[in-house]
This record gives structure tokens, sequence and C-alpha cells, in this order.
């Protein structure tokens, strides 16, 4: 049974998902919590598979005065940091670029939008608790694409990040540099093994190679990597 944590500062939001989440046979509300610092201290307390995580929580009309401490990208990377079980997927009706950087790079495992179909969003809730990354469509390219356009890659993500991530690259043999880019590109396995013209077992070779050299968590953590050090631009 995969347990999950909904954090939302929508009640009426996270009513409807434990409302499809009471239909499946697979999935569980473990706790919800209606801000930042809640959601953090029962990831800790309930250790879920997963949290749904909302970026920008607000307090909702008479519900107090003081706002939530902690916004959903902050308490992600509390989460994520206390190296336990959970992963998040953060799920938003907000999907610029830079809220999706934000949120992959506090170690977000999946990026979703409110306006999904709900089943999608509790396919992605099983992804991520099998381990895997996932990024809805509708923002995909523009993490890898128009969230760099025509600018440089220490421009985008900050002089310090885009340096350390050349040092990191430095262990990685230039297959694998040629596979992280194509990563960074969004191609799946199955499209990288069609563009090198190698087996999908060998993609997934150098994938799991990839991962343990560059201290990776996961396939999107490759993504912010390969933008990172410059080996994605708009023509990548």
């Amino acid at each position: 049974m995969i347990r999950v944590v909904l954090a939302d500062d929508q009640p009426l939001v996270r009513a409807a998902l434990e409302m499809v989440i009471a239909e499946t046979t697979d999935i569980e509300v473990a706790g919800e919590a209606g801000d930042g610092a809640e959601a953090v201290r029962l990831a800790a307390e309930l250790r879920p598979d997963v949290v749904v995580m909302d970026i920008r929580m607000r307090p909702q009309p008479g519900g107090g005065e003081t706002p939530p401490v902690l916004d959903g990208i902050e308490a992600t990377r509390l989460v994520t940091a206390a190296g336990g079980p959970t992963r998040v997927v953060v799920l938003t009706t907000f999907d610029e670029d830079e809220h999706v950087y934000a949120a992959l790079h506090a170690g977000a495992s999946g990026f979703l939008v409110k306006d999904m179909a709900l089943d999608d969003i509790l396919g992605a809730v099983r992804v991520v608790a099998a381990g895997e990354a996932l990024i809805a469509p509708s923002v995909t390219r523009r993490l890898i694409g128009a969230f760099v356009a025509g600018r440089p890659p220490e421009q985008v993500t900050g002089r310090g990040a885009h340096d350390g991530a050349v040092r990191r690259l430095e262990v990685i043999t230039g297959r694998e540099r040629e596979i992280l880019t194509l990563v960074g590109r969004g191609l799946s396995n199955t499209e990288i093994a069609a563009e090198l013209v190698l087996s999908i077992a060998t993609v997934k070779t150098y994938m799991t190679r990839l991962l343990a050299k560059l201290d990776a968590r996961d396939r999107v953590h490759l993504v912010i990597l390969a933008y990172e050090a410059g080996l994605v631009s708009v023509a990548g």
C-alpha cells in the first residue's frame, strides 16, 4: 500500500484528492497538512511514501492571521534533505519555469499541475512511489528548453551552480556525457537507444552509472545537472 500525505492550503483540493484516493486499492491517505511546516512534521512522523505538495500555500479566509511558516518549495527541500524514504510530488496551479526549477532543485521527484486528470495525478504518485521521477508533459519542454532560452547556464542557475555542475561532470566519460545531454533534452531510454544505435539494456546500464557517478537521486536530477552544466541549449 502506498501511503501519502496531502499538503495543500485549500481543504477542497485535499478533499477531492482524498475522495479519489479512497476509491483506489493501492493508495491511502496517511495524513493531511495545510501548510509547509505541518507537511514537514507529518513526513518525519508518519514517513509516508509520497507527499503531494502544493507550492504556494496561503492562509484561507477566516483561517487565521499567521501565514504558513514554509512554502511548498522550502518544505520539499526539508523533507528530501531528511534522508528518509519519503519522496515529493509537487502539485500546483502554477507551472511557470522558475517554479519548476525551484521545486525540482529542492528535491521533488515529480512536478504536476492541478488541471491534470485526477487519474494522471494518481498515476504519478504510483510512479514516484516506485522510485521513478515524473514531470507533467505540459512543463517538461519548458524546463529544458524555454527556461534556458537565449541565456547562458550561469545566468539561468547562478554561477556557483553552473561551476559546480561542470566540476561534477569531470568524472564521466565522453559517451556518458553524450547520454546525459540526451537525457537533458528530455529523451526517454528508448529514444536514446535509437539516437545512438544502442540496445535499451546498454542505455539502462549507462543511466545507472550516471546516477552513481553524479550522486543523482533520479532522472530529474540528471536533467537539472545537464542544463546547469550547459549541456542543454535551445537548439539542443
